[in-house]
Formats: C-alpha cells, sequence, structure tokens
C-alpha cells in the first residue's frame, strides 16, 4: 500500500497543521488522531494509564501537547515535548491529509456515530465563555474568519454542521472542520500496520478489553494488577474529577460556562434520537453519501 501525502494546510481560528513542520519523531512516539468530541481526551488517559499504569496522580497538564491548536506558544510547547524523556504521546485532530505520515509513529484513530458527534459538539460549542472566543479570534496569527458564536438553537446548528465546511474542499463540519471526512481520511489507511481504529462504543461497552487491545499495538505490558487502577484512572468520574479540581487553582476565567463539568459532560450515545428530526436525518444521510464509503459509513455507526 502506498504511504499517505500531506495534500492540504488547515489553518483556521483554531488549526495550523503548519506547526507540524517543528515536530521531529522519536522511534516510539504515539499520536492520537481524532475527530473532535469523539473521544480523544480518554484515550489520551488511556495511553497515560498504559505508560505509567501504578499512577495515581491527576493526568498532568502539557504531557500530551495539542500540536495543531494555534493559541499555545510554539517555542515553548516543542521545548516541552523536546524535554520529555518518557515514551511521548500527542494529539491531533487533522485530517491525515493535513500530516506528515511517519513509519516509525504508533497512531491511535477514536471515532463515533457522526450523530453522537454532533450532540457532544452541541454542549460543547453552546457552552463557550467569552474567553474561548476571545483566545480562538483574537490571538495573533488567525488565518481566515473568526469563529462566529454558537446558535441559539441546535437545530439551526445542525443544518449549517452537516451541511456545510469551513474549507473549500469540505461540505460538512461548519463553523469549526469536518468531522465524516477526517474519518474517511485515516480509514483509507486503515490496513496500514501502524494505525489502530478504536470505536467509542466499544470504549464505552467493555472498556477492559479495548484497553488490552490498545496496549497490544502499542506493545506495552500491562503489570500484574494494575488493570483495575487503570480503570479507575480513565473512569468518567476520576476524569472529571481531577479536572474539576485542576479548575479549583486556576485563577483564570473558565474557557467553558460550567468550566470542566461541562467539557466532561455526559459521554453518552443516543442522545440525538430525541432531536433530530425525519428532515435532519435526510441531510444526515446526504452527507454520508458525500463523504462515507460504505464500510466506513457502517463502522462509524455501528463500531
Amino acid at each position: 500500500m502506498e504511504f499517505p501525502e500531506r495534500t492540504h494546510i488547515y489553518q483556521n481560528h483554531h488549526l495550523d497543521s503548519t506547526r507540524w513542520g517543528r515536530y521531529v519523531t522519536r522511534a516510539d512516539d504515539i499520536v492520537i488522531a481524532t475527530p473532535y468530541k469523539s473521544g480523544t481526551t480518554w484515550m489520551q488517559h488511556i495511553v497515560h494509564s498504559l505508560l505509567f499504569p501504578e499512577n495515581r496522580d491527576p493526568f498532568p497538564s502539557g504531557i500530551s501537547p495539542w500540536l495543531d491548536i494555534r493559541v499555545p506558544n510554539l517555542d515553548e510547547l516543542i521545548d516541552n515535548l523536546e524535554a520529555q524523556t518518557h515514551r511521548r504521546f500527542i494529539k491531533t485532530h487533522l485530517p491525515l491529509d493535513g500530516l506528515t505520515f511517519y513509519e516509525n509513529v504508533k497512531y491511535i484513530v477514536v471515532s463515533r456515530d457522526v450523530r453522537d458527534v454532533f450532540m457532544s459538539l452541541w454542549n460543547h460549542y453552546s457552552s463557550y465563555a467569552p474567553r474561548a472566543y476571545d483566545s480562538f479570534n483574537n490571538t495573533p496569527g488567525r488565518m481566515g474568519e473568526p469563529q462566529p458564536h454558537c446558535p441559539d438553537d441546535i437545530s439551526d446548528f445542525w443544518k449549517m454542521w452537516i451541511s456545510r465546511g469551513w474549507f473549500e474542499w469540505e461540505t460538512e463540519g461548519y463553523p469549526f472542520w469536518s468531522n465524516m471526512r477526517h474519518v474517511q481520511t485515516w480509514w483509507d489507511y486503515k490496513d496500514l500496520p501502524n494505525i489502530l481504529f478504536v470505536h467509542y462504543n466499544n470504549l464505552k461497552q467493555d472498556t477492559e478489553s479495548e484497553i488490552r487491545r490498545i496496549a497490544q499495538y502499542l506493545e506495552v505490558e500491562i503489570p500484574k494488577g494494575s488493570m483495575q487502577n487503570i480503570l479507575t484512572m480513565v473512569s468518567l468520574d476520576t476524569m472529571r474529577l481531577n479536572a474539576v479540581e485542576k479548575e479549583r487553582n486556576d485563577d483564570g476565567e473558565p474557557f467553558m460556562k460550567g468550566g470542566a463539568r461541562s467539557f466532561f459532560y455526559k459521554g453518552t450515545n443516543n442522545r440525538w434520537r430525541n432531536v433530530l428530526t425525519a428532515e435532519d436525518l435526510l441531510l444526515y444521510d446526504e452527507a454520508v453519501a458525500r463523504e462515507l464509503s460504505a464500510d466506513c459509513h457502517q463502522w462509524l455507526e455501528g463500531g
């Protein structure tokens, strides 16, 4: 199979894919590659717990940087990443066609049903506090238009999100970036040995088995007796509690109304069934037909 090639540059209010030009690989690096609201933070906690299975401390700030978000100082981010002496794991929200692909990096792609992504994104976007808009829109270097404020009505948000792209090569995901197309760019190379797909539903239904599968892929041995601690550290309750505690020690204005409790919200599926109408679901079917192969669509809906 041919290797993926970088064919697009992603730069908007959130993203700057050119920041990856400063990245220097190490032979055992891990890249967690997800669309938004698909289990990114959960997977970061899982990988951290696999690398430090006896750890009982909260997830360390900055240990797994989001390299393509344009807001943090890039020099400081790269310096901190290069200073890490343990096995590194980095987050990206970029489609595969926005990244240089490395044969010596292990990629973990986490995805979920598109409609569940939408419900989680609605909670996330509608909870943006003024600090979030100021950070994404007013930090110097933004390319393109500012991110608009979230619509008041969830139906209005659905219609623009499912039918319009931010970049000219996208047809869904506005006003962020693609969701379906993102997954498809990775799915097209799912048979490469250094790409692992993980479905959010499978993580929820059998967390331990999925963690063991991830550990095997990463060639990480789980010490005897450590699994219960890992499961505790990656539970929604623990992640939310640690984030809330950290927030109490932060004097700054929160990025989200409700703070960490809004970010770590329900984590549940199928809430869309009581929200999306038959007309809304027709728009979903049209987007699926435009963006997804049949097997990728089947996997996203069923795991």
